[in-house]
C-alpha cells in the first residue's frame, strides 16, 4: 500500500478508538485492554484517590514510548511512525471529543465496544501499523517467532481487569472481559499475516505457477509427481505453506493463470522450520 491510504486508514482507526471510549467505553464503564486500559486505569485511580483529573494523552503517550523505541529498531520505521501518529491522534480525539450515549445496557456495550475496538486495531493492521501498547509488543514477538500472540495478549489483559475489580467492581470488571473477548476473536478472524495455510495444487503447468507462487508470496513450493486413480494419468502436485492473508490474491492469480487447477487449502495449526516472513515496511 501507497503511504497515503495508509496514512488515511491510521487516521480512521484512531478515529473509531476515540469515538469507541466516549461512547461505549465511558457509559458502559469498561476498561478496554493494553496500554489504553491501562490509561484509562490509571485516570480513574487519580481522580477517585487522589481527586487530580490527568488527561488521557499524559498516560497514553508516556507510556507507548518505550514499545515505540523498540519497534522502530527491530520492526520497522514506516512502521513504527504510522503507529505513533496512531497514538497521537487517538489521544488528542479522546480527550477534544464529548462523552456521547448510544445505549445504556452495559452488556450492550461491552459487546459492540469491543467488537469496534477491534476493528479499529485492524484498520491500522491492515495499513502497517498499531495502535500502541500491547499491540507494539504483539507485533515486536510475533515479526520475530511469526506466531499470533493475540490471545497471550488477552490472558495480560485480565490480568489487568483484575486489578481493576479490585478497585472498582467485579461487575465492570467481568462485563470488561466481554469486551476483550469480543475485540481479540475479531482479531483473530480479521488479521491473519500470522496464521499460516497449506496449498497442494494439482495442476499441468505446475511450472508456471511456480512462478506465481514466488511472486505473489515471496515463498517456494515442492514438486510432487504422482498418478491420478480416475485415469492413470501422471499428475503433478505443488506443495506450499504461506500467510493465510496472502491466500486469496494467490488462489485468484492461481485460477486466473490455470483455471483447471484443483487447489486444496488447509489450516496449518503448526509449523517448524524456516518460514521467511515480509518486513512490515
Amino acid at each position: 500500500m501507497k503511504i497515503i491510504p495508509r496514512f488515511l486508514l491510521v487516521s480512521l482507526g484512531a478515529i473509531l478508538m476515540s469515538l469507541n471510549i466516549k461512547t461505549f467505553v465511558h457509559t458502559g464503564g469498561l476498561l478496554p485492554g493494553g496500554f489504553t486500559g491501562i490509561t484509562l486505569l490509571l485516570q480513574e485511580i487519580f481522580l477517585k484517590f487522589l481527586g487530580i483529573k490527568i488527561q488521557f494523552t499524559v498516560f497514553y503517550w508516556g507510556l507507548n514510548i518505550i514499545p515505540a523505541l523498540i519497534c522502530f529498531k527491530y520492526v520497522g520505521k514506516r512502521f513504527t511512525m504510522l503507529s505513533i501518529w496512531m497514538i497521537i491522534a487517538s489521544g488528542i480525539f479522546t480527550d477534544l471529543l464529548p462523552d456521547f450515549m448510544m445505549t445504556d445496557d452495559t452488556l450492550l456495550c461491552s459487546i459492540f465496544g469491543g467488537l469496534l475496538n477491534g476493528f479499529s486495531i485492524s484498520l491500522c493492521l491492515f495499513a502497517g501499523a498499531t495502535s500502541g501498547g500491547t499491540d507494539f509488543i504483539s507485533i515486536y514477538v510475533s515479526e520475530k517467532t511469526g506466531k499470533s500472540i493475540w490471545n497471550h495478549i488477552f490472558v495480560f489483559n485480565i490480568i489487568i481487569l483484575a486489578i481493576f475489580g479490585l478497585l472498582f467492581g467485579w461487575e465492570r470488571a467481568l462485563y470488561s472481559i466481554v469486551f476483550q473477548f469480543a475485540a481479540t476473536q475479531l482479531l483473530n478472524t480479521v488479521y491473519k499475516r500470522y496464521q499460516k495455510s497449506t496449498l497442494f495444487i494439482i495442476s499441468d503447468h505446475c511450472d508456471m505457477l511456480i512462478g506465481i507462487i514466488r511472486d505473489v508470496t515471496g515463498h517456494d513450493a515442492t514438486l510432487f509427481t504422482g498418478i491420478g486413480c480416475y485415469k492413470g494419468a501422471k499428475r503433478k502436485m505443488l506443495y506450499t505453506v504461506i500467510s493465510s492473508d496472502e491466500e486469496y490474491k494467490l488462489v485468484r492469480s492461481i485460477k486466473k493463470a490455470d483455471p483447471g487447477a484443483f487447489v486444496n487449502i488447509m489450516q496449518t495449526k503448526m509449523l517448524k522450520g524456516n518460514f521467511i516472513m515480509k518486513r512490515q515496511d
